[in-house]
């Protein structure tokens, strides 16, 4: 199947890293409004360059557009795509606001297209080994869990100087723009979603915390760099969700359950640890070691191991990746609309499903603005 990319920006290198390991896509072209940013990445990835945005959409083989723009064009340049009759794979979130991801999604309807939306992370090796273990009742019922999306101090680390494979600029004043829950948040909302079902409402809080983020940015209108959320779920299960670019890096997850518990380590990582804790099975050696060493010390220790057992992946071959920071199959998402478009059916992250996570994401961004708890408006 054939797809185009709009947007060539810093995102744009992860895509083409990981397309090799979808051969049944084929990149007809790009198109960026930056003509010396469009001309570096063309000549860097040997990928055709369209000369318009018009010209792209009008090629009659490209069957689906990624939209990888900044998050503010999101909504024009999907609705121009399946206005030309194309699907349309857009980076999150579909749109700056509730009302226009509606829009969006009741447009691809209404044409039978499909609008699928990033992140792929949800569609990972890790993903799938934590559905299995929840189908498999290896911990009861869940009832509880813990998410983090939280990206270090950045601000306080060389931005200005990172480069993606390309050449392309990190955006960093657009990233403190833009916020870093519109801009992570989806990476743990998608594995709660498709793990366990629609949320019913949100608690949220959310601050800018941090307004000088060094030079350049002293004349910004910066979201809030830290949010937090509770999420009651229509089953009953309770999520907390965190989103910071200050506090140390941690991007886990942990579901609590009547029988035990597991941990994802690193939600951006396609086979990332995942460990297994069951309530009526035996400590493993070295946790029971440390816990012992602790009451003797009298000291908490600055380290331990995550509880249970490591879960083993099947094996099978591994995936090309990007090197840093995340191991995400990123063109992982629109394989899989592909597929689905081939099979004559709805893209897992597509949809309703997809208008959900981005209402959740604006929700919690939000927070500020919004009446507590937070009804959710869309379902799935």
């Amino acid at each position: 199947m054939k797809i185009a990319i709009v947007g060539t920006g810093f995102v744009a290198d992860y895509y083409m890293t990981t397309l090799r390991n979808h051969p049944e896509l084929v990149l007809a072209g790009a198109w960026d409004r930056d003509a010396a940013r469009l001309k570096e990445f063309c000549a860097f990835h040997g990928v055709s360059a369209y000369p318009d945005l018009e010209t792209l959409l009008g090629d009659p083989e490209v069957r689906i557009v990624a939209n990888l723009t900044t998050p503010e064009s999101h909504y024009e340049i999907s609705r121009r795509g399946l206005g030309a009759g194309k699907h349309v794979y857009c980076e999150k979130p579909l749109a700056m606001g509730f009302e226009q991801a509606q829009e969006l999604i009741a447009m691809a309807r209404q044409q039978g297209l499909t609008l699928a939306a990033a992140p792929a992370n949800g569609l990972s090796d890790a993903h799938e080994l934590v559905a299995q273990a929840l189908r498999d009742n290896k911990i009861g019922r869940p009832r509880l869990v813990y998410a983090a999306m939280e990206d270090g101090p950045v601000f306080r680390d060389k931005w200005a100087t990172w480069r993606s494979r390309s050449g392309a600029v990190w955006p960093g004043l657009h990233e403190f723009e833009v916020g870093c829950t519109l801009e992570h948040a989806g990476y743990a909302l998608s594995w709660l979603v498709s793990l366990f079902g629609p949320v019913e409402s949100v608690t949220a809080f959310a601050a800018l915390t941090f307004p000088d983020k060094g030079p350049g940015t002293g004349a910004l209108v910066m979201a809030p760099d830290f949010s937090v959320g509770c999420l009651q779920f229509r089953s009953g299960l309770v999520a907390r969700l965190s989103s910071g670019l200050a506090a140390p890096r941690d991007r886990s997850l942990q579901v609590f359950g009547d029988g035990g518990s597991i941990t994802v380590r690193d939600l951006w990582d396609n086979r990332s640890a995942v460990h297994l804790e069951q309530a009526d099975a035996p400590r493993p050696l070295l946790g029971r070691v440390l816990t012992r060493l602790e009451a003797r010390l009298g000291a908490a220790l600055p380290w331990k191991p995550a509880p249970g057992i490591r879960l083993k992946y099947p094996d099978g071959a591994r995936p090309a990746l990007p090197a840093f920071p995340s191991q995400i199959d990123f063109a992982g998402g629109i394989a899989a609309q592909a597929q689905a478009i081939a099979a004559g059916q709805e893209p897992v992250f597509s949809g309703a499903l997809a208008l959900h996570i981005t209402e959740l994401a604006l929700a919690l961004n939000g927070a500020r603005d919004l009446p507590q708890p937070y009804r959710m408006r869309s379902s799935f």
